[in-house]
């Protein structure tokens, strides 16, 4: 197939229309994204790039005022919209569009199932695929001036350019080994996770060292991570820059009553401390005093040593699985997956697998996997014996 190595600029709103219009006619588009996220918690779209396999267009965002032909083509489920490693084009979408593109196809995760290997780049999968360099010297370029370089559009254009023809590829291999389903399931969840509501309730059991805190403590973590979730974004900054997870830790643990007392906890920006003690303190305080029913469950430990047999017995069989399936072990089987799996059979509980390992992975691993543990309880890997179960 010939590609055209001129891409084509759009910048009006007739154009737009008229774009998508067409493009709605396809059975499938390349999509991507350039953007600018320096100082900001969102993405500013700096440039939409689309292919329909001939030809690369440019959407400037700066310059189009009426995107809903755009919104339109991204939710129209009769075009697969195909990205590679879409998780931040998403983003970009749900900013300058309010919507998650559907359906999608992510060519680096059907690249995984296809035997070309995990996390692979764009310009890895083209060159393994189809022979062909890309540069990606415009990578860390502002996309925000204009007028574009003509070595930045050459680029943008690059990223679409052979990317429809990948998918058939791709498409061809997963039907031969009969994994297009597994590689669709993997896509829905994508924008089935990106479309659910802003939940900051959990925040804090991403912070380094959580589980060490009391309950008290932790209402204190809880509290904390939710205002910075929702002040990074109502303020559009970077989380860091209101403050970082370690000094929300040394807070949860210090409970500092004033601002003498909160300028010894290392790391604050000066700019939240002018603007923002009097909210912290006041969250220590009202979280504190709040009655102990609602308080968190102090967290899980990281696993004993005496897990490790077990943790090594599921990793084992993981492996080997993959290996004989041709697959990398990472597309199967998250770490903290293993960990849950563990964690849920301990203290003499019923050992429950992950809901992800419970759709296709379940007849390749997750049945083996239950047997395992199964069987690792009763050779002594875990010193508490448990049932089975694949139940929520």
């Amino acid at each position: 197939m010939m590609i055209s190595s001129e891409p084509v600029w759009i910048a009006q709103d007739a154009e737009l229309a008229e774009l998508c219009a067409r493009l709605r006619q396809q059975a499938a588009i390349a999509v991507d994204t350039e953007f600018m996220r320096t100082d900001t918690f969102y993405p500013i779209a700096g440039l939409i790039q689309l292919g329909d396999g001939k030809t690369s267009f440019l959407i400037d965002p700066l310059a189009i005022q009426d995107f809903s032909p755009l919104r339109e083509l991204m939710l129209d489920e009769q075009v697969v919209k195909v990205l590679h490693s879409c998780s931040e084009d998403i983003e970009v979408f749900e900013r300058l569009l309010g919507i998650v593109p559907s359906p999608i196809f992510d060519t680096q995760i059907a690249a995984a199932f296809a035997g070309f290997g995990f996390s692979l780049g764009y310009a890895g999968l083209i060159k393994a695929a189809l022979g062909v360099e890309i540069p990606k010297d415009e990578t860390r370029s502002d996309w925000l001036q204009r007028p574009l370089s003509t070595s930045q559009l050459k680029y943008a254009a690059l990223d679409v350019a052979h990317m429809l023809i990948v998918y058939g590829k791709l498409l061809q291999l997963l039907k031969a080994s009969e994994r297009l389903q597994w590689v669709k399931s993997d896509c829905v969840d994508l924008v089935t996770n990106a479309r659910k509501p802003d939940d900051f309730s959990d925040a804090y059991h991403k912070v380094g060292f959580a589980w060490k805190l009391r309950p008290q403590e932790l209402a204190i973590l809880r509290d904390l991570c939710i205002w910075r979730e929702t002040e990074a974004r109502a303020r559009d900054i970077p989380r860091n820059r209101l403050i970082k997870e370690p000094s929300l830790f040394e807070i949860a643990r210090k409970q500092p009553q004033d601002l003498t007392h909160l300028q010894r906890i290392e790391d604050i920006p000066s700019r939240t401390l002018r603007t923002d003690t009097e909210t912290l303190l006041g969250i220590v305080k009202t979280s504190a005093a709040t009655d102990s029913s609602t308080w968190p469950a102090r967290l899980d430990a990281p696993l004993a040593l005496s897990e490790a047999p077990l943790m090594k017995l599921l990793k084992k069989y993981v492996r080997e699985v993959a290996e004989s399936s041709n697959l990398p072990p990472e597309v199967l089987i998250r770490k903290k997956e293993y960990e849950a799996l563990v964690r849920s059979g301990m203290k003499g509980g019923t050992y429950t697998l992950p809901e992800r390992l419970l759709g296709w992975r379940y007849d390749l691993i997750g049945k083996g996997l239950l047997e395992l543990v199964q069987q690792g309880a009763k050779s002594g890997l875990q010193s508490e014996p448990v049932s089975t179960s694949i139940s929520d």
